[in-house]
């Protein structure tokens, strides 16, 4: 019998999540049934999309349960299997407790050829936030040479390759990020042409007129309010807008109000696009095939911020929410 330690959803926030809203358990696992599978952990992803999932909101997930392990994004080793599909010794990836070790049926999880890549990229840069960057600007912004793509949290995740994709297609890439060291990052590092700190910046309109003086011609967004605000209206003629995420309305009690001017979107013919990847698996193998080859290259870099120990990953989650991460977020479990 196996022990295995997982995080509990303890009670549903309100507001901004606090430590007390997770719950650390040791629990024996049952024996495998058949079909079974009992899967080690070695990285799991922490993202956005968690925060909405520990209320009761109606969302395109169903949320958390009480009492219950959170899941995510895992890779992990087969460490036992009464499934003919899965052998011990498999690396397999797909959604996983948050926990030391997962009793699964197998359905959904996908195989990892080993080596080639560390085992987090899977996560990241071969992962979801990856290919929902991929997907946002090849199939919504679809930019072209010599327009401009503005990406909010752009040192993000999946910020931090959609600019890259879009200066990659031939568009001048403008971004905001957290802090200095992060827009410092994303001009060195991932080709941007400019990146402004939106903690510090005081005037997000000015901001924008100065580094887009011809406009916008699409935005890839993740960070809604008052930022989106501003972008919304320096939107050119038949601008595009990947919706991505509002991350900084994810914890506010009451919504607010959407940008002025709607009947922009009639006047310029405007195309805003919410989406949600998962609806777009079945190009997941496109997705790998067109990026794989732009790593060794150094034409598509990423940073990873990992968190050592599943007993960190609570506060690590919190601390996304207010952006304290650079990249992608992982914990490395074992």
């Amino acid at each position: 019998m196996t022990d295995a330690l997982q995080i509990v959803l303890a009670r549903r926030p309100t507001g901004d999540v606090t430590a007390d809203c997770f719950r650390e358990e040791r629990v024996a696992l049952p024996p495998l049934a058949d079909g079974q599978i009992l899967v080690q952990q070695r990285f799991l992803s922490l993202d956005p999309y968690m925060r909405p999932r520990m209320t009761e909101m109606r969302s395109y997930t169903p949320p958390f349960a009480l009492g219950q392990p959170l899941t995510g994004g895992s890779v992990g080793e087969v460490v036992e299997s009464r499934n003919p599909g899965f052998a011990k010794g498999d690396l397999v990836i797909g959604m996983l407790n948050w926990a030391s070790h997962t009793v699964h049926d197998g359905k959904g999880l996908r195989k990892l050829a080993a080596g080639g890549v560390p085992l987090s990229a899977w996560l990241g840069v071969l992962g979801m936030p990856s290919f929902t960057a991929w997907y946002g600007i090849k199939h919504i912004c679809k930019p072209k040479a010599g327009e401009t793509v503005f990406v909010s949290a752009a040192t993000g995740a999946v910020g931090q390759v959609a600019g890259q994709l879009a200066k990659l297609a031939g568009a001048r890439v403008v971004g905001c990020a957290g802090d200095d060291d992060k827009c410092a990052w994303a001009v060195r590092e991932a080709g941007y042409d400019a990146c402004f700190n939106h903690r510090r910046e005081r005037d997000y309109g000015a901001a924008l007129d100065e580094l887009c003086p011809q406009g916008i011609d699409a935005d890839f967004e993740n960070v809604g309010g008052k930022i989106f605000h501003a972008v919304f209206e320096r939107l050119n003629n038949s601008g595009r807008v990947a919706f991505c995420g509002a991350i900084s309305e994810y914890q506010d009690t009451q919504p607010i109000a959407g940008p002025p001017k709607m009947f922009s979107i009639v006047q310029k013919r405007l195309t805003l696009q919410g989406f949600i990847v998962s609806d777009h698996v079945g190009l997941m193998g496109d997705f790998v095939n067109e990026v794989m080859p732009l790593l060794p290259s150094g034409k598509l870099k990423s940073r990873e911020t990992v968190v050592d120990g599943l007993a960190k990953a609570p506060q690590a989650f919190i601390g996304l929410l207010k952006g304290e991460n650079f990249g992608k977020l992982v914990v490395k479990i074992s």
